[in-house]
Protein backbone atom coordinates (compact mmCIF):
# COMPACT_ATOMS: atom_id res chain seq x y z
CA UNK A 1 0.00 0.00 0.00
CA UNK A 2 1.10 3.00 -1.11
CA UNK A 3 2.26 6.08 1.93
CA UNK A 4 1.09 8.85 -0.25
CA UNK A 5 -2.74 10.00 0.94
CA UNK A 6 -4.94 10.54 -2.26
CA UNK A 7 -4.68 14.54 -1.87
CA UNK A 8 -0.87 13.80 -2.24
CA UNK A 9 -0.87 12.00 -5.50
CA UNK A 10 -3.42 14.74 -7.33
CA UNK A 11 -6.05 12.46 -8.21
CA UNK A 12 -10.11 13.06 -7.19
CA UNK A 13 -10.29 9.33 -5.12
CA UNK A 14 -10.89 11.98 -2.17
CA UNK A 15 -13.94 13.03 -4.03
CA UNK A 16 -15.48 8.93 -4.67
CA UNK A 17 -17.49 7.96 -2.14
CA UNK A 18 -17.02 3.96 -1.47
CA UNK A 19 -18.09 1.98 -4.56
CA UNK A 20 -21.86 1.36 -5.16
CA UNK A 21 -22.92 -0.31 -8.18
CA UNK A 22 -24.45 2.40 -10.37
CA UNK A 23 -26.01 1.70 -14.21
CA UNK A 24 -24.69 4.75 -15.18
CA UNK A 25 -22.43 6.78 -14.59
CA UNK A 26 -23.04 10.14 -12.56
CA UNK A 27 -24.51 13.38 -14.45
CA UNK A 28 -22.74 15.68 -12.41
CA UNK A 29 -19.48 17.55 -13.07
CA UNK A 30 -17.15 17.07 -10.40
CA UNK A 31 -14.52 20.15 -11.22
CA UNK A 32 -17.76 22.36 -11.65
CA UNK A 33 -19.17 20.64 -8.30
CA UNK A 34 -15.62 21.63 -6.35
CA UNK A 35 -15.91 24.99 -7.77
CA UNK A 36 -19.88 25.61 -6.87
CA UNK A 37 -18.38 24.04 -3.04
CA UNK A 38 -16.37 26.87 -3.07
CA UNK A 39 -18.39 30.00 -4.05
CA UNK A 40 -20.98 28.97 -1.94
CA UNK A 41 -19.31 28.18 1.22
CA UNK A 42 -17.09 30.69 1.33
CA UNK A 43 -19.90 33.21 1.76
CA UNK A 44 -20.34 34.37 5.26
CA UNK A 45 -23.56 32.38 5.18
CA UNK A 46 -21.74 29.49 3.55
CA UNK A 47 -19.02 29.46 6.55
CA UNK A 48 -21.56 30.08 8.85
CA UNK A 49 -23.52 26.59 7.77
CA UNK A 50 -20.16 24.60 7.42
CA UNK A 51 -19.35 25.61 10.73
CA UNK A 52 -22.53 24.78 12.28
CA UNK A 53 -22.46 21.07 10.51
CA UNK A 54 -19.03 20.69 12.00
CA UNK A 55 -20.06 21.66 15.40
CA UNK A 56 -23.00 19.16 15.07
CA UNK A 57 -21.06 15.91 13.18
CA UNK A 58 -17.26 16.39 13.40
CA UNK A 59 -16.90 17.68 16.72
CA UNK A 60 -19.37 15.84 18.44
CA UNK A 61 -19.11 13.12 20.69
CA UNK A 62 -20.77 9.88 21.96
CA UNK A 63 -20.66 7.90 25.28
CA UNK A 64 -19.98 4.84 25.80
CA UNK A 65 -23.96 3.35 25.45
CA UNK A 66 -24.24 4.58 22.02
CA UNK A 67 -25.62 1.98 19.90
CA UNK A 68 -23.85 0.91 16.85
CA UNK A 69 -26.53 2.25 14.59
CA UNK A 70 -25.92 5.56 16.13
CA UNK A 71 -22.27 5.72 15.98
CA UNK A 72 -22.76 4.73 11.98
CA UNK A 73 -25.25 7.10 11.84
CA UNK A 74 -22.97 10.20 12.96
CA UNK A 75 -19.96 8.87 11.40
CA UNK A 76 -22.17 9.47 7.84
CA UNK A 77 -22.84 12.67 8.62
CA UNK A 78 -19.17 12.96 9.51
CA UNK A 79 -18.00 11.81 5.82
CA UNK A 80 -20.95 13.92 4.10
CA UNK A 81 -19.18 17.48 6.17
CA UNK A 82 -15.57 16.09 5.50
CA UNK A 83 -16.54 15.89 1.82
CA UNK A 84 -18.04 19.29 1.44
CA UNK A 85 -14.94 20.70 3.54
CA UNK A 86 -12.81 19.17 0.88
CA UNK A 87 -14.49 19.87 -1.92
CA UNK A 88 -14.52 23.98 -0.70
CA UNK A 89 -10.96 23.44 -0.22
CA UNK A 90 -10.54 21.94 -3.41
CA UNK A 91 -12.42 24.61 -4.94
CA UNK A 92 -10.77 27.07 -3.64
CA UNK A 93 -7.40 26.55 -3.89
CA UNK A 94 -7.42 23.83 -7.49
CA UNK A 95 -4.08 23.44 -7.51
CA UNK A 96 -2.87 23.38 -3.72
Amino acid sequence: MSDQTNDQRGDWDWFEPTPVRQSSPSPFDKAQLVKISARLFQTHEGRYLLDYLRAITIERTLGPESSDTLLRHLEGQRQLVAMLTKMVEHGANPTG
